[in-house]
């Protein structure tokens, strides 16, 4: 893996002027092309053994030991530094610790817990024990977190103290170990164990085991259009796949004084591979915050901590934009690199970026299947607002039709990444499958073609231009969204005889989630009045949230007679997309 792009040194390039400004932008001259240089001689080159604690953690505890691995903030102003020194040895302790409850290799282990301490060290431990590390959002709820306690077959959960509610009334009768951190009552009897007095009675000392680069590391589960969500079973090696897109992105990470921030959650993947891992990877710190975003608390974090990298999503920096439209002007600023990914950022909110924040909007587009495997790189190929950006280095990508056949320039596609890079190699960033889900891995696949499900269409210089989802699923502020989980949690409730959830556009948010609902016939007395179908709409929109994550329930509910569906019996979603589309439009 001894590349330029890989280890974060510059290769061979100048700057200067290449593409022409468009009117009103104040826009930074382009850099010189350099991609085609890039992308040709790049080749993926995996070690056999490979761990992703040993390469973020344990080797920058033996070479760098005091270098700040987390930059620790929260609401209540509460600051501090945990050094790589630390994170390795909490990471002992927890490692021995599991080791003791009777968690080996393989085992899946739950993380709910926020940005933190707790959550950097249960990924070291995990991974570097040759376990499973299972992160989970902390807004889930109880059916959420219960499916997937149950289907994957975890062990034991680590749960922030805060959180606790959830995860213990959704705990199966598997879940053999429950770990807590933070203030809490807890029942021995019912393996409910203390965090702190685990550590404390266990040895730092730990020698992490020997993992291939193909054994398991990560599973992160991925809301479907159909069925259950699913859950993506992701090597060690995929860190490695993540790199070239990462260094590109973040304008050749690392240099000299970097810090970089994002306010994505590490239980998702564009928080875990996107920002978390990456960073440590080389060995750098990155802010951890604990509390919740806003434009004040974005620019507050940026200009206390000199953060010079980031990850933001579009709708945090439309968040941002409209509360300061010249945000240099009052924040001492240092940032040198941004990506965005989610959703397009627009025109407006990249000119803004160039102008108000004096960098370049890389927009990158990946999935946790196969993530960061098309963005752009302003010091080393010319962003085009509105494009997602070309294959990085070592991906090789193609827009395929139905039957698996590429098409033309200027023809809609759906995106697909091949097995193999240009050279032959194996694509290290590829998942190992869908966790006790063959059939849903087959279908995932065109021969060496691994399908996305985004449609796109490409230029004659090879920029993906983004046109929408293949199948049902839709973003909102940044989130993905699947119908299915949301209809099945809706069809619970008593007055709901039929569903379908579709998105709505929305300016701010890119799509709001609407429900579509078939009342059932004992309950459509509650239609006649407005008070009463209000009323209804609010029972409703409480009965997901309290089940589901926030960014799940209907922010509107339609009441219709009859769904639309096929000869088959199933629910025609297209149907009413378009016309949320039309209205939107009209």
């Amino acid at each position: 893996m001894a590349t330029p792009l890989a280890t974060g040194q510059a290769a061979p390039g100048r700057t200067g002027s290449t593409t022409p400004q468009r009117p009103g932008s104040r826009r930074r001259p382009a850099p010189a092309d350099t991609y085609q240089a890039l992308y040709q001689g790049f080749a993926w080159k995996v070690p056999r053994l490979f761990n992703i604690a040993q390469v973020c953690c344990h080797r920058w505890a033996s070479q760098t030991p005091e270098a700040p691995a987390l930059l620790l903030d929260n609401e209540q102003g509460e600051r501090s530094t945990l050094s790589y020194r630390s994170l390795q040895q909490r990471a002992g302790r927890l490692s021995n610790a599991l080791q003791a409850l009777g968690i080996g290799r393989g085992d899946r282990v739950a993380i709910v817990a926020p940005q933190g301490v707790v959550t950097a060290v249960s990924h070291m431990a995990i991974y570097q024990m040759g376990a499973v590390a299972m992160p989970m959002s902390v807004l889930f709820g109880p059916e959420a977190l219960q499916y997937r306690y149950e289907n994957s077959g975890c062990k034991a959960a680590i749960v922030d103290a805060e959180y606790l509610e959830t995860p213990r009334q959704s705990r199966p009768s598997g879940l053999q170990h429950l770990i807590v951190a933070g203030p809490a009552a807890l029942n021995a009897a019912q393996g409910e164990h203390d965090w702190q007095a685990l550590l404390a009675r266990s040895s730092d000392r730990f020698t992490p085991v020997r993992t291939l680069a193909e054994d398991p590391a990560v599973l992160i589960y991925t809301s479907g259009t159909t069925g259950p969500p699913k859950g993506a079973l992701i090597a060690h090696r995929s860190l490695i796949g993540n790199l070239t897109g990462f260094v590109a992105s973040q304008d050749w990470f690392p240099q000299a004084g970097d810090v970089f921030w994002s306010p994505a959650d590490w239980a998702w993947t564009g928080g875990l591979m996107d920002a978390f891992l990456p960073t440590l990877y080389f060995g750098k710190p990155i802010v951890a915050y604990r509390g919740r975003f806003g434009a004040d608390v974005a620019f507050d974090l940026m200009s206390r901590h000199r953060v010079t990298n980031a990850f933001l999503f579009p709708t945090a920096l439309k968040m941002m934009m409209k509360a300061e439209p010249e945000p240099l002007r009052h924040h001492p600023l240092v940032l040198r690199a941004l990506m965005s990914a989610g959703e397009s950022l627009g025109d407006t909110v990249f000119d803004w970026c160039e102008q108000g924040l004096a960098v370049t909007p890389n927009e990158m587009f990946g999935q946790t299947e196969i993530n960061y495997v098309v963005g752009n790189s302003s010091r080393r190929w010319p962003a085009r607002p509105g494009a997602i950006g070309k294959a990085y280095p070592g991906h090789r990508v193609a827009l395929i039709d139905e039957e698996g056949q590429p098409v033309g320039p200027g023809q809609s596609g759906e995106i697909a990444v091949h097995r193999n890079d240009i050279h032959g190699h194996p694509d290290p960033v590829f998942f190992l499958g869908y966790w006790r889900n063959d059939e849903a891995t087959r279908a995932k696949f065109s021969g060496p073609w691994c399908r996305t499900g985004d449609l796109a269409s490409a230029d004659e210089q090879g920029y993906l231009w983004y046109a929408g989802r293949a199948d049902d699923m839709f973003k909102s502020a940044g989130y993905r969204i699947g119908p299915s989980e949301i209809e099945n949690c809706m069809v619970r409730h008593e007055a709901v005889a039929n569903v379908a959830v579709v998105p709505k556009p929305d300016a701010a948010r890119g799509n709001l989630v609407k429900a579509y609902v078939v009342v059932a016939d004992h309950h459509r007395q509650r239609l006649a009045g407005t008070a009463s179908r209000e009323a209804l709409v609010a029972e409703l929109q409480a009965h997901v949230r309290g089940k589901l994550a926030p960014y799940e329930y209907p922010k509107e509910i339609e009441f219709i007679d009859a769904l639309p569906m096929t000869t088959t019996g199933k629910v025609q979603r297209r149907v009413l997309r378009l016309a949320e589309q039309e209205r939107a439009s009209g």
